[in-house]
């Protein structure tokens, strides 16, 4: 087949009639081996999604460590358990309501909200491995604490190390140590929750619960936990005389 073509056979075909006004003959050469189009190469990753895979745990150490922390689902908290709550809340249930206190709360000037929401996550979960110790317990706070060290260590390793166990492990030191704005105001949700949920078994169950209340008082470190905790205890006063 001869190479020259007709460009007014050609264009009528392809091309704009504007463009086909003359008859011009073009030679379209034919394309050698060596000026072949070069195979298309293998997609790239992108440099975010190359360091979010590099930093993300194993799918076989992300199933060991979140099976480990069903734990955090199933046992109760000690303190219910001991003054016989009927149904008592699970440690999970503790640190999902002050998750949720995190988000919905004001912000307050120089403190990360989100980053609160994932200390309040986070903060007591080494009692997967430690179950939750109470002062009746009859042990140390130094020990407690050496204990719950241990623990987060172990549970870190079970993640298999790298950026996200150490975000766990950071977030729930800075907790432990109290060392940030952010810590005050989670241990204040902690207390919240705890006297929130006592005021709930009082009312549902005739329980009286009134150590909570006094173990607390006093004891909040920022506007928001004072202000709830008043909240709080103004419906508590108000049930009573009712």
């Amino acid at each position: 087949m001869s190479h020259l073509l007709c460009r007014s056979t050609l264009a009528a075909r392809f091309l704009p009639s504007s463009l086909t006004a003359t008859s011009t003959l073009i030679r379209f050469k034919p394309l050698s081996p060596s000026s072949s189009p070069p195979p298309p190469r293998a997609p790239r990753m992108s440099t975010e999604a190359a360091a979010s895979s590099s930093s993300s745990p194993s799918p076989s150490s992300a199933i060991d460590f979140l099976t480990l922390c069903r734990r955090l689902k199933t046992t109760k908290r000690a303190g219910w358990v001991l003054r016989d709550v009927q149904g008592p809340e699970s440690i999970a249930d503790h640190m999902y309501r002050m998750g949720v206190m995190a988000l919905i709360s004001a912000d307050l000037p120089g403190v990360d909200r989100d980053k609160c929401v994932k200390m309040a996550i986070v903060h007591d979960i080494a009692e997967a491995i430690v179950g939750d110790i109470t002062p009746s317990d009859g042990i140390s706070k130094a020990e407690k604490s050496r204990r719950e060290r241990e623990a987060i260590e172990d549970m870190c390793k079970l993640l298999g190390g790298g950026p996200r166990a150490k975000e766990i492990k950071d977030l729930w030191l800075e907790y432990e140590e109290c060392s940030s704005l952010e810590a005050k105001v989670v241990k204040d949700f902690d207390k919240i929750e705890m006297i929130l949920q006592a005021l709930e078994y009082e009312k549902e169950q005739g329980k009286d619960l009134d150590e909570f209340f006094q173990s607390t008082a006093g004891k909040f470190q920022t506007d928001v936990g004072k202000a709830w905790a008043s909240e709080i205890i103004s419906r508590r006063a108000n049930t009573t005389k009712a």
